[in-house]
């Protein structure tokens, strides 16, 4: 029988996190917000003096910055308090008015960059020289300065920021729809029995042996984003045009290049990623006649790829026991990183449990005062790799906040799914190694398999998908329902191969899959994934020197580009040996999993 789902005020405060750190009251937080509102005033008035003295040149961008950590600080509480109960208005008003702060600063500071591309080189030597303590802002400078071709005119600037908000439309208007508007049928079970159906619970659904609930999930859901495919295909059309616009705007070839510019990321990654997972689809393919066969299925649906191919293992994960497994797993990186995860979860970073309102899912927010984590822990597999994932990110965070000044702090989007998988894949390492049962083995190396499936070909997949709709529209195409889904298909038929049923229904997949709102991203997820494993291996291998270079790349922010951070760890992402070593992998994991199909 599932567990009641408890209100806030009935979970006990260690399984909470202290948003205290951030702000004691709403009362501290009201008294912040006014102090980033007169910094942003103040920003303002230093437009057209920037290249007036080095000095001036050090005050505003020092002011800038502290601007910047404010509003994080307070867009942290804000959401956190927020995700505790998402019904709390209170909390969604603090959201909402610092988002449009948020939108405020960039109006105010958007003169920043074409004033600094105005200001002659040898003057901006000058600046370092007569003021020394500007030569911390050295590299900030230079990556302003590598945008020179993209800046427009002050005037320009400013429209562009003050469109920032239109720019978020489809995003908000897929969100709304998917989570808030469209409700779904039950789906029913082989007795007959009704289960709620939703975004959240599909997935779960579909992990069930229950093949009648899996197919009626399946249909039931698909039915639904069927019924609004036309509104939702206008959606996506119109994201993929305002990516088209800022990127034409800014005198980019593409929005893939305007996307991969931002994080210093070369086309070719995006390239190559596609590439070597397509030479390496013959392993996906037998990994699907694999699942056929431990399922003993005649035909396999779309609706089984997420069922489990081991059964009969217990699986029962309190809490306590998988902290305490994640701690032991991450031991080949030394006792140092030990203690910070022990500091996370004694010092209450983490929200572990769901209560009536709470937002779903999992993340990790990287907050100054230390990183927060989101969690719905359920017990089970998935959620000790939930924790241990998060986990990697929030040492990443806390490493880099508390090694690099602010303004280096950061670190960009491509290398932040690094340190997580890294995490994952040494729990994975851990657990193999641990177990001796034979059937307890092949269900976890069913989980790693599944990783590599979920995340490096899937991903790669969304990525394709999201290439190919942005050359259409840039050719001029109409980026239909029918359109998308045509191409979506034909997509899921190449990846899976012959010994899958590609459902018509799966042709609809696209029209409920978030990430091709979030500009190029998801391809990210398996360049990470592919780094991780390499460096998880080198760990493993090598120790200690491997886990020297491993923690200066935790702890380098943005220091340096995210390819030469990852190069100074030990793997060139410019090649794609990260992504076929990985991919080498997964073929031996297929090996082991075909011999225990076999005795």
């Amino acid at each position: 029988m599932a567990k009641a789902i408890l209100k806030r005020e009935e979970i006990p405060e260690q399984y909470t996190w202290n948003t205290a750190d951030l702000y004691p009251s709403d009362s501290q937080w009201e008294a912040d917000f006014q102090i980033l509102g007169d910094n942003i005033k103040t920003l303002a008035t230093y437009e057209g003096k920037l290249s007036e003295s080095g000095t001036i040149l050090y005050q505003f961008v020092t002011l800038e910055q502290e601007a910047g950590e404010r509003l994080s600080k307070l867009m942290d509480y804000a959401q956190r308090k927020s995700d505790e109960d998402t019904r709390i208005s209170t909390y969604q008003a603090m959201v909402s008015r610092i988002s449009s702060q948020y939108v405020a600063f960039l109006q105010a500071t958007a003169f920043e960059v074409p004033e600094v591309l105005r200001i002659p080189s040898e003057t901006l030597e000058q600046f370092f020289e007569t003021t020394p303590e500007l030569q911390l802002y050295r590299r900030y400078f230079d990556l302003i300065l590598r945008r020179r071709a993209h800046t427009l005119s002050d005037q320009e600037e400013k429209l562009l920021a003050a469109a920032g908000e239109l720019s978020q439309a489809p995003d908000d208007i897929f969100s709304k729809l998917t989570d808030a508007d469209l409700t779904f049928p039950d789906a029913i079970d082989e007795h007959g029995e009704h289960h709620p159906l939703s975004n959240g619970s599909y997935t779960l659904l579909l992990s069930s042996p229950d093949r009648v609930l899996r197919k009626s999930a399946f249909e039931q859901l698909y039915q639904v984003y069927g019924s609004v495919k036309n509104t939702l295909a206008a959606t996506l059309s119109s994201q993929v045009k305002q990516l088209q616009f800022f990127s034409t705007a800014r005198h980019y070839s593409s929005p893939l290049a305007a996307s991969l510019d931002h994080t210093h990321v070369p086309e070719s990654v995006y390239h190559n990623l596609i590439s070597t997972v397509h030479n390496n689809l013959d392993k996906l393919h037998r990994y699907v006649r694999l699942r056929k066969k431990l399922l003993g299925v005649d035909e396999l649906h779309m609706y089984d790829v997420y069922a489990p191919m081991i059964q009969g293992v217990e699986s029962t994960i309190p809490y306590e026991k998988a902290t305490k497994t994640v701690y032991e797993a991450v031991a080949p990186l030394g006792k140092n990183y030990q203690a910070m995860i022990q500091e996370g979860l004694e010092h209450r970073w983490i929200d572990v449990y769901e209560n009536v309102g709470k937002r779903s899912g999992g993340y990790m927010s990287g907050a100054m005062v230390h990183p927060y984590i989101l969690l719905n822990y359920q017990d089970d597999l998935d959620s000790m790799f939930t924790l241990a994932h998060e986990l990697g990110h929030a040492i990443h965070s806390y490493l880099s906040n508390k090694t690099q000044p602010t303004v280096y702090r950061d670190y960009v989007i491509f290398v932040a799914e690094v340190a997580s998988t890294c995490n994952e894949a040494l729990l994975m390492e851990y657990l193999l190694n641990k177990t001796t049962d034979p059937k307890e083995r092949a269900w976890l190396l069913n989980h790693f398999l599944e990783q590599f499936k979920g995340t490096l070909y899937r991903q790669t997949m969304f990525a394709e998908f999201e290439l190919k709709i942005g050359q259409l529209a840039m050719e001029g195409e109409a980026l239909t329902a029918e359109r998308l889904s045509q191409e979506y298909l034909q997509l899921n038929k190449t990846y899976f191969g012959d010994n899958m049923v590609s459902d018509s229904e799966i042709a609809l997949e696209w029209a409920r899959i978030p990430h091709f709102y979030y500009n190029y991203y998801v391809f990210q997820y398996a360049t990470g994934y592919s780094a991780a494993i390499a460096l998880s291996r080198k760990i493993l291998s090598e120790g200690e020197p491997a886990v020297k270079q491993y923690l200066e790349f935790l702890s380098g922010g943005c220091s340096q580009d995210p390819i030469d951070l990852l190069r100074h760890a030990g793997v060139d992402m410019t090649s794609p040996q990260p992504i076929q070593s990985a991919l080498d992998l997964f073929g031996t994991l297929l090996d082991e999993m075909e011999t225990y199909l076999e005795a």
